[in-house]
């Protein structure tokens, strides 16, 4: 998929009984053939990074982020899995070392256009 690389605004739930939601934006950039660089930005604040690969219509994230638990600093990993749906949606599921591994995080991606990017 070429068209792959933009911003997408992000609706997801968490890895966690309750499904806790959250929202944020995702940039895309390509870095080479069936490669990417992937930046989050959540809502309260949260940058998680990311590269991955993607081949037909599957995009695979590796990504890390900075977080406390239990009132300790550390380094989150996971993955994440992403259908193309479209050159404007993707819908992915996720998981991350320090999550609830009865369940999976669940995002879905919409691009947003140049000018909402601006604004």
């Amino acid at each position: 998929m070429s068209n792959l690389e933009g911003t997408y605004r992000i609706i997801g739930f968490n890895q966690d009984k309750e499904q806790t939601g959250y929202t944020g934006v995702l940039k895309l950039i390509k870095t080479a053939n069936h490669r990417v660089n992937a930046l989050w930005t959540v809502v309260d604040g949260q940058t998680q990074t990311g590269k991955g690969f993607f081949k037909d219509d599957i995009l695979v994230i590796n990504f890390a982020y900075i977080g406390e638990l239990d009132y300790k600093t550390k380094i989150f990993k996971g993955v994440v899995v992403y259908k193309i749906i479209n050159d404007n949606t993707l819908e992915g599921f996720w998981s991350e070392k320090y999550g609830d591994n009865d369940y999976l995080g669940y995002e879905e991606c919409q691009r947003i256009t140049e000018p909402e990017v601006k604004s």
